[in-house]
């Protein structure tokens, strides 16, 4: 406790630790050091950190700190911090909020001033986007989707034309429902990715299209166990203006001449029932062209 008149110490560093998703071997050197010198570790599950914690002989102390405290539980960990005293947050496995809570406590020690750094290393969904052979130039994480079916395919069809590769976490006893709709939202043929259990002893990637990625799983209940990672190709515009008939392409250029290019594409795809989208692209390839 500070004497009285005594002047505040600095505050402390929020630490934010990534820790193995499956093979112990991943974690770093840093981090096995930050969470020795810290004061107090801040963990998703108190006992399962405790065996990584046990396995390493680190006897820092332990706190919980997950979705259903995160927020009424912050203050204690923050009063820590701003006597001074380092605290490192950790999940149960791969890196804090990444579909894993944290942010709530990252947030409030950044509003308080507190530095927060980051102690980089095993990410789910990196790992599996560095071994899937998608383009990874360009990419989304959407996260869990929901459990419910009307609701699941509801979100796929928000990112059905989305051309940025697409990354979901999916827990396993859902992994053939979601795989079947995706089917069903993106067609059979988009090219994807199912990465299971990875960094563990069963790990594994297969890539297929969705109908014969689906059928597989369907096929074999093991891959249905374990930590799922699914990655989707992001879609493609049908190439060249021959995909779309000369009758369309007509009326897009005599709109174009009368009216702005996103009205023009809108117009005419109500008109001949080509998808607004495609329509657009080609505008703007005709306008570039002309």
């Amino acid at each position: 406790m500070t004497a009285p008149g005594a002047p505040n110490p600095a505050p402390g560093t929020l630490y934010v630790v990534a820790t193995p998703i499956g093979n112990l071997d991943d974690i770093s050197a840093r981090a096995l050091k930050v969470l020795r010198d810290v004061a107090l570790i801040a963990a998703e599950d108190t006992r399962h950190s405790a065996r990584l914690m046990q396995h390493f002989g680190i006897g820092t102390p332990l706190a919980a700190c997950h979705e259903h405290n995160e927020r009424d539980e912050g203050g204690r960990f923050l009063a820590r911090l701003l006597a001074g005293e380092d605290v490192a947050l950790i999940s149960d496995a791969g890196t804090p909020l990444i579909s894993d809570p944290g942010y709530h406590l990252v947030r409030q020690a950044r509003a308080a001033g507190i530095a927060v750094v980051p102690v980089p290393g095993a990410c789910a969904l990196i790992a599996a986007l560095s071994a899937a052979g998608l383009p990874s130039d360009r990419f989304i994480f959407e996260g869990f989707l929901p459990a419910k079916a009307v609701a699941r395919r509801a979100r796929l069809e928000q990112v059905k034309e989305e051309p940025r590769t697409l990354i979901f976490y999916e827990a396993p006893h859902r992994i053939l429902e979601c795989l079947e709709d995706m089917r069903a939202v993106f067609g059979g043929e988009r090219q994807a990715l199912l990465a299971r259990e990875l960094s563990k002893t069963f790990e594994t990637l297969k890539g297929l299209p969705l109908a014969e990625l689906s059928a597989w799983v369907a096929a074999d209940a093991n891959q249905q166990r374990g930590e799922c990672v699914v990655l989707v190709a992001g879609w493609q515009a049908p190439e060249g203006d021959a995909v779309v008939s000369a009758e369309a392409l007509r009326v897009l250029d005599l709109l174009l001449a009368e009216m702005p290019l996103k009205r023009a594409a809108a117009l005419a795809a109500e008109i001949t029932g080509v998808r607004k989208n495609l329509l657009y692209q080609l505008a703007l390839a005709r306008q570039k062209d002309a």
